[in-house]
C-alpha cells in the first residue's frame, strides 16, 4: 500500500509541473482517474492505425513511438520515467493513430481513457485551463525539437541529447536513437566514435 501510494505520488508531482495544478483535491481527483498497468517488453500500448483511447503516465520503463514507412523504420521519440505519452493528436481529435508505441522493457504505466479524461472538466473546474497549458507546453517541445533539427549539426544534435539521456545509450539499440536523431546509422556510429574518443 505504501509503494503504491509513492507511486500515486509520482504521478501526482507530474500533473502539478505539466497542468500547473496546485491544489492537493485537484491533483487527487484527477490521478484517481488513471488506472495501474504493467506492460512486458514488446508489449503494445498503441499501434499504427488504431484509435488513440488512452493517454498515459509512465512510472518505470521505456516507451518507444515509431512508425513503418516503406522502405525504413522511423523512431520518433523513447520515452523515460515520469512522461506523459499519447499520440497527442489522435487522442485529442479521436483520429486513426499515426504512430505505435511498443515497450522496450518491462514497463509500469498509468492509463487514463477518453472517456476518463473527458469526465476530469466534471470534478476540476478549472480543467479547461489545466489542459491549455499542458497543450502549450507539449506544443513547446515540439518547437524545440524542430528548431533543434533545422539549427544544429548531427554531432551538436548528438552532444545535446546524449548529455540528458546518457542511460538510454546503454538501454536501447542504438539505431533507434540515431533515428530518432535524423541520422542513418553509419553517421551515428562515426559521431558516437569521434564523442567518445
Amino acid at each position: 500500500m505504501v509503494i503504491q501510494e509513492k507511486k500515486m505520488k509520482a504521478l501526482e508531482t507530474q500533473l502539478q509541473l505539466y497542468f500547473g495544478i496546485v491544489q492537493q483535491e485537484e491533483l487527487q481527483n484527477i490521478s484517481s482517474f488513471f488506472k495501474h498497468r504493467s506492460l512486458k517488453k514488446g508489449d503494445y500500448l498503441l499501434k499504427y492505425g488504431q484509435k488513440c483511447q488512452e493517454m498515459c503516465f509512465i512510472q518505470s520503463g521505456l516507451l518507444r513511438i515509431f512508425v513503418d514507412t516503406e522502405d525504413k523504420e522511423i523512431t520518433q521519440w523513447i520515452a523515460t520515467p515520469d512522461f506523459f505519452l499519447t499520440d497527442l493528436g489522435a487522442f485529442i481529435f479521436e483520429t486513426n493513430s499515426r504512430w505505435s508505441i511498443q515497450a522496450l522493457v518491462p514497463t509500469e504505466i498509468y492509463v487514463i481513457n477518453k472517456k476518463d479524461y473527458q469526465q476530469i472538466s466534471k470534478v476540476v473546474p478549472k480543467w479547461n485551463e489545466f489542459e491549455k497549458c499542458f497543450l502549450t507546453k507539449c506544443f513547446t517541445m515540439m518547437e524545440d525539437r524542430i528548431f533543434s533539427h533545422l539549427s544544429m549539426t548531427a554531432e551538436e544534435r548528438y552532444a545535446l541529447f546524449y548529455e540528458s539521456n546518457k542511460s538510454l545509450f546503454n538501454q536501447v539499440p542504438l539505431q533507434y536513437i540515431a533515428s530518432m536523431l535524423g541520422m542513418i546509422p553509419e553517421t551515428f556510429s562515426r559521431i558516437r566514435k569521434k564523442h567518445h574518443a
